[in-house]
């Protein structure tokens, strides 16, 4: 099954076998981020939480020469308006949408990744890379720093290893970012669209409830200290053992046949 949602000129929203693959579509631009985006971003990630249908979300960039640029400099940026810090706004929350969506998220890094391009990667549950791109966050070399996005650095690195990415401005490889914790894979270019298919196909066939469950009691514990976060699990650990999916995937696993989830 092919769904086609929109077909914007900045972003591009389809559904098929599952999966929702959502593509920045500013090949032109450098797949730079406009305000036009951020809102299409939100309104996709919200058809795809409301559909039953869709299982994962796979997020990349048209063409595949760059992933996402960051923000596109032609705009707004550098005036200090209220449109400006409005703008700025809404791609925080989208970040936060992003992290704390309840399907799994796969950003598929087909180009480059630099600046907010990389907010949004390490946004997602799981990072593919093409073994010849790029990453980096080269907003301090034009008087700028990674803001929104140095939170979710600073998640996925070691803080010596942030502030090096953040104050120098330089590029990465993607064996180093794989080295680094920020990237799950990385493929030969060759390879990349087959195996990236792969990991959508078998996240897709996992429970849905599962995972959502799963999703949302690891966010809740993001501050909570140690022992609070054991407990909170075991209780939560609790709830995914009386749903229909847990049932049938351990009745599956004893009977030696592939479970048949219903998300319930």
């Amino acid at each position: 099954m092919t769904k086609t949602i929109a077909a914007e000129k900045d972003l591009l929203y389809a559904e098929k076998n599952g999966i929702a693959l959502i593509t920045i579509n500013r090949e032109k631009q450098g797949n730079a981020i406009s305000p036009e985006a951020v809102r299409l971003f939100h309104e996709a990630l919200e058809s795809a939480r409301k559909n039953d249908y869709v299982k994962v979300v796979c997020i990349t960039g048209a063409g595949d020469r760059v992933f996402c640029s960051g923000a596109d400099l032609s705009g707004t940026m550098g005036k200090g308006s209220e449109e400006e810090k409005e703008i700025f706004g809404r791609y925080a929350d989208l970040l936060i949408k992003l992290h704390r969506f309840e399907k799994p998220t796969l950003a598929m890094i087909n180009g480059h990744c630099l600046a907010g391009g990389t907010g949004f990667m390490l946004a997602c549950d799981i990072v593919l890379a093409r073994e010849d791109v790029t990453f980096g966050t080269p907003e301090v070399n034009v008087g700028l720093f990674p803001m929104m996005i140095g939170a979710l650095i600073y998640r996925n690195v070691s803080r010596k290893k942030a502030m090096s990415m953040m104050l120098l401005g330089e590029r990465l490889s993607a064996a180093e970012a794989l080295e680094m914790g920020m990237v799950t894979k990385i493929f030969p270019k060759a390879d990349f669209d087959l195996e990236t298919g792969k990991i959508l196909t078998a996240l897709a066939q996992k429970s849905p409830i599962g995972i959502k469950i799963g999703k949302n009691a690891l966010n809740h514990i993001e501050s909570m200290p140690f022992e609070e976060a054991v407990h909170f699990l075991s209780k939560q650990l609790s709830v995914i053992a009386k749903t229909e999916d847990a049932k049938e995937g351990i009745t599956a696993f004893l009977e030696k046949r592939l479970p048949m989830f219903k998300g319930k």
